[in-house]
């Protein structure tokens, strides 16, 4: 067994909230590979099966403001240990359900439960990792978020196949309560967001609402959430049925975007902990390549190998913009106020992720699947300039600041 002493605190804290983040996704995405087991089991529709996730998903998109005020207020290490435990738990209990309504309930407390990470991962980081590795920090708490959502889906139906359903969510359900006994056991190395010279009172939710350099980073979290969800939706339909793509390599372009999603995120990380200075262009360019990439697979004539290397490059400029993005909005958030910052501003990755891709499937059941990539690259473009009027409007209350503290 490796001795604590070998592992540095800022390995031990980004081991620590990356293990909660990862169950966080892999939670909410292991209740579809158990629809078709389902539809037969409770004689259900499956427009019925599809609320399991969507209740979950808005459930943790609407609480996630809520628990970034009390995160600031109490502290995050009590809500983690609580939420982690009662999110695994409710998993676990879905094993138990004789009748769908019941998994619906289950799914809306467990997507409750789920919604306090953000808010909470993210003002442990700021407190607890040394500013020179707080990069590589917020990209390996995103690394596991994006590695949760990819190994979900196998490791269910595997469990699924060994033995049933029911065991196979009990097992991931209980999964959860090592990774809280952890937690509580090295509790001491979490810290809390520094507090600094927080205004007397702190933000309040109409503060946070109508701030405008918060509200668009919120609309430059969703629009890029909207465009990801809707490649990520349809690029195989659209390659195989529009550019007669094999199967196969339709599929393999998919992956090849997510795995070079997930590798930009740590090279994204490592970039910002060597220089900030150009923070700003770098998530600009990244995203306006990754935009451009996305465009041109969608009204080029290209082959299977050609979609696939220009997909995997795509998701590498996308992922790579991720750290930094989240870098940007770490540092426009005022003193101790980082965990409603969070809150508010990612409750617009889920709420982006619901909203493309039944438009798209609209404009490809109308014959207009050639659209599709074109409209998710002109969100992409889109995106950038409200990161970067978000940015000049942080750099401009920064700044007023600063002058009236003169």
């Amino acid at each position: 067994m490796i001795s604590r002493l070998t592992i540095s605190r800022d390995t031990r804290v980004n081991i620590l909230i990356g293990n909660g983040h990862f169950l966080s996704h892999f939670y909410t995405l292991c209740l579809p590979p158990l629809f078709l087991i389902w539809q037969k089991e409770f004689d259900v529709s499956y427009a019925q099966l599809g609320l399991a996730p969507v209740v979950m998903s808005i459930a943790a998109a609407l609480m996630q403001t809520p628990y970034g005020f009390l995160v600031d207020r109490f502290g995050a290490r009590r809500f983690l240990v609580v939420n982690t435990l009662v999110m695994s738990l409710s998993v676990a209990a879905m094993s138990f359900a004789t009748d769908f309504w019941q998994i619906l309930v289950l799914a809306a407390i467990s997507g409750t439960a789920n919604a306090v990470y953000h808010p909470a991962d993210y003002s442990i980081l700021a407190g607890s990792i040394r500013p020179e590795k707080m990069g590589k920090a917020f990209a390996f708490h995103t690394f596991t978020g994006n590695a949760g959502t990819a190994l979900a889906p196998p490791v269910v139906i595997v469990l699924a196949t060994l033995w049933d359903w029911r065991m196979a969510l009990l097992t991931v359900g209980l999964v959860g309560i090592p990774v809280v006994a952890g937690i509580m056991w090295q509790s001491s190395i979490l810290t809390d967001q520094s507090r600094g010279a927080k205004k007397p009172g702190g933000m309040t939710v109409g503060s946070l609402l109508f701030d405008k350099t918060l509200l668009l980073f919120f609309v430059f979290y969703m629009l890029g959430s909207m465009a990801g969800s809707g490649v990520q939706a349809w690029l195989i339909t659209i390659l195989h049925e529009l550019k007669g793509i094999d199967l196969p390599l339709a599929s393999t372009a998919l992956t090849a975007y997510m795995v070079g999603t997930v590798s930009g995120i740590l090279v994204g990380g490592w970039v910002v902990d060597k220089s900030k200075r150009h923070i700003a262009w770098m998530v600009g360019g990244l995203t306006v390549c990754s935009s451009v990439l996305t465009f041109m697979v969608g009204v080029l004539p290209v082959s299977g190998l050609v979609a696939i290397g220009l997909m995997f490059v795509a998701g590498a400029g996308l992922g790579a913009s991720r750290t930094p993005r989240d870098i940007m909005l770490k540092d426009a958030a005022p003193p101790g106020e980082i965990g409603k910052v969070f809150g508010f501003v990612s409750s617009g990755l889920p709420l982006g992720s619901a909203l493309t891709p039944v438009p798209f499937g609209y404009l490809i059941d109308h014959g207009h699947a050639a659209w599709v990539l074109v409209v998710g690259a002109g969100i992409l473009l889109t995106s950038v300039l409200c990161m970067g009027t978000a940015r000049a409007s942080a750099n401009a209350d920064a700044a007023a600041e600063a002058a009236a503290a003169e």
